[in-house]
């Protein structure tokens, strides 16, 4: 086609499809094979699955959102947090006052007899590994595993519009001086073959929160290469953003800059698509 309209038709049919349970990258490839140019179906699949995120019914939510009304504090679960900065494409919202100097010093306090190096995700097996890519050390804790963490998840819940059973455990990580995670993805790469057996416990991931629980003296920002964003690691706040779709089209490339002085300290929450068991 020569040029290819999103068209109302287009949209609903699209949600139709993800009410049928069907991925976002599996709409994609349907998209595709009738004739959609690639741009103009990716460009389709976000303005239904993440820009119309904060005006769906939460039955037929796809992404997790953050709707603020226009307001720059909101109430999350149990506290109000302030938001600090929004960002459309990619989808990154970052909060002030999420977490209190107690929460992240009793967070830490139960992380820190179970840090071990941290590993990533083989793409060939779906296993873990140490990789020198990630030079932090960390832990998970299962999800709803004591007080503090049942807290902190129903702020997220709650902040970002997801259900709780769809997060995956809170990982606590440790970067020394000189540690830190180079640009990556959260989400699966459906390409590679280890993807299939991680999908089955919830589907993709969709959503990231990190939580910073302490401030470093220099570095660890988190930084979005794509979208030219660094955000400042400071105890209390903590940053959301949003992945509708396993593609770079997200622009949701991410790192953790290296600490130049001090440590970092981080909590991360993963989003799935569906229950994570």
């Amino acid at each position: 086609m020569s040029e290819q309209l999103i068209t109302p038709e287009l949209r609903q049919w699209i949600i139709q499809q993800a009410q049928a349970g069907h991925s976002a990258d599996v709409v994609l490839e349907a998209m595709k094979a009738s004739g959609w140019e690639e741009s103009v179906a990716l460009d389709a699949l976000e303005q239904v699955m993440m820009a119309g995120a904060a005006q769906a019914q939460a039955a037929t939510r796809h992404v997790p959102e953050v709707v603020t009304d226009g307001l720059s504090r909101v109430w999350a679960h149990d506290k109000f947090v302030n938001v600090l900065v929004q960002i459309r494409h990619p989808r990154v919202v970052v909060f002030g006052d999420f977490l209190s100097a107690q929460e992240c010093e009793e967070l830490k306090a139960q992380a820190q007899p179970r840090m071990t190096r941290s590993q990533t995700v083989v793409n060939a097996t779906g296993d873990s590994e140490v990789n020198e890519v990630r030079t932090s050390q960390g832990m998970f804790f299962e999800r709803g595993e004591s007080e503090l963490c049942r807290r902190i998840e129903a702020r997220i819940a709650a902040l970002v519009n997801w259900p709780v059973e769809n997060g995956e455990g809170i990982q606590v990580l440790r970067y020394a001086p000189g540690a830190e995670y180079k640009p990556h993805f959260d989400y699966f790469d459906p390409n590679q073959p280890g993807t299939a057996p991680i999908l089955k416990r919830g589907g993709q991931r969709v959503g990231t929160v990190v939580m910073y629980l302490n401030t470093p003296d220099s570095g660890g920002a988190t930084t979005f290469p794509d979208a030219g964003v660094d955000v400042h690691a400071v105890a209390g706040q903590a940053v959301f953003f949003a992945y509708g779709l396993p593609h770079p089209s997200t622009k949701t490339l991410h790192g953790g800059a290296p600490v130049q002085q001090g440590e970092k300290w981080v909590a991360t929450k993963w989003l799935r698509e569906r229950p994570f068991e």
